[in-house]
């Protein structure tokens, strides 16, 4: 019988809350609970190594030259001074393989000591960084007229793309949230590309009955920037009243550089900031349908939480098919977000009938099958890249 694989993960978020930070912990507390040997590299405001088990943690101090790409998530260029320290640490774990989450400051690092020791390398792609490139720059650039501005964006989202992609060729084989990109990072690399799946913690995240009378409950989780398309509630409010609705609120779950655009032009909004735990849970279980605005995301593990509470939600059509949401199921796969909404204010059975599909839908996704399909994935990619385990 063969000993378990040793998987060392460089990941750029993990205490963050994000997606990545989010899979990265749960994988992580994964490996603990089944004993398997794991080392988890990731940024931190000191320099410690700890042990718990089979579990190793290592976390590097950013310096003063560590920069915002949002906010709580900070990118070090001068990380690399850790280098041999992590080397020396990569080699006493004996690791079978590398696991980066991107190009951040650890994603280099991790790409740098695994090529320094051989050990093979995978990259998983967890956000399309080339869009978000793309509709910053277009915000930033507002006061140019719309023609030149929208060449400028797509011009500046082409070079980040093609940059990404060479990023993704120098692993020895990728990982990715949906089939659209596994077969874009296979078409332009040429290597070995397999799917990673999302989860949901099914226990921390479940239905809770709603009061009779109560303002119905508009939900969003995540964060409040221009890539995620935050500034379309305002829009959404002015249809729902001019639709002769006043009953309802906006529940805005997180923190970003719009949250003081929102303040001012969505009146019915309350915006909490960030909320983890039972406190996120339990905004999760007060709403009546969660609506995502986005389109840039690979895949949002935050509809996967909403649904896994119950939820309806309602969805760009390229965001529900990376989900593989089904249209008028679990939510609604739409253009017309207003109409999706009002639909579920006025026929209260629909929104039940839908608030049960989601629950089934999300506990086909736990966290257990999708890292033991990760692992199995894992040893396919090292055979498939032709390299097998390190002798």
């Amino acid at each position: 019988m063969s000993s378990p694989l040793r998987i060392a993960l460089f990941t750029d978020a993990f205490h963050e809350t994000n997606g990545v930070a989010t899979i990265s912990r749960e994988l992580a507390e994964f490996a603990h609970s089944r004993d398997l040997p794991f080392l988890t590299v990731r940024g931190s405001d000191r320099t410690l190594l700890s042990r718990r088990e089979s579990l190793e943690m290592l976390e590097l101090k950013r310096g003063p030259a560590a920069f915002p790409l949002d906010k709580a998530l900070y990118c070090d260029p001068f990380l690399t001074r850790h280098r041999k320290f992590v080397r020396e640490r990569l080699r006493s774990f004996n690791a079978d393989l590398v696991h980066i989450t991107g190009p951040g400051d650890l994603g280099f690092l991790g790409l740098w000591v695994a090529h320094d020791l051989k050990i093979p390398l995978v990259a998983s792609w967890h956000t399309n960084l080339h869009e978000y490139a793309s509709r910053r720059l277009d915000g930033l650039l507002s006061f140019v007229p719309r023609a030149l501005r929208n060449r400028t964006a797509l011009a500046a989202e082409r070079h980040s793309l093609r940059g990404l992609l060479r990023f993704y060729r120098m692993a020895r084989f990728t990982l990715a949230p949906n089939e659209g990109m596994v077969n874009l990072l296979h078409t332009n690399s040429g290597k070995p590309s397999f799917l990673m799946a999302h989860g949901v913690d099914l226990t921390s995240y479940s239905p809770s009955p709603r009061p009779q009378a109560h303002p119905f409950i508009i939900g969003y989780v995540g964060r409040l920037t221009l890539e995620k398309n935050v500034r379309f509630f305002a829009q959404l409010e002015r249809d729902l009243i001019a639709a002769g609705q006043h009953d309802f609120q906006f529940l805005l779950v997180g923190e970003g550089g719009q949250r003081d655009w929102l303040k001012k032009h969505v009146k019915h909004a309350v915006l909490p900031g960030i909320l983890r735990g039972r406190e996120l849970a339990a905004a999760y279980a007060g709403m009546d349908a969660f609506v995502f605005p986005s389109r840039t995301d690979t895949f949002g593990l935050v509809l996967l939480e909403a649904m896994a509470s119950g939820l309806p939600v309602i969805v760009s059509p390229e965001t529900g098919a990376r989900v593989e949401i089904e249209h008028g199921a679990a939510g609604f796969l739409t253009e017309n977000f207003s109409e999706s909404v009002l639909e579920l204010m006025r026929n209260g059975a629909k929104r039940g009938a839908m608030s049960l599909a989601a629950r089934r839908f999300a506990s086909s996704k736990s966290w257990c099958g999708v890292f033991e399909n990760l692992y199995q994935t894992y040893e396919a990619g090292l055979e498939a890249g032709g390299s097998g385990r390190r002798g």
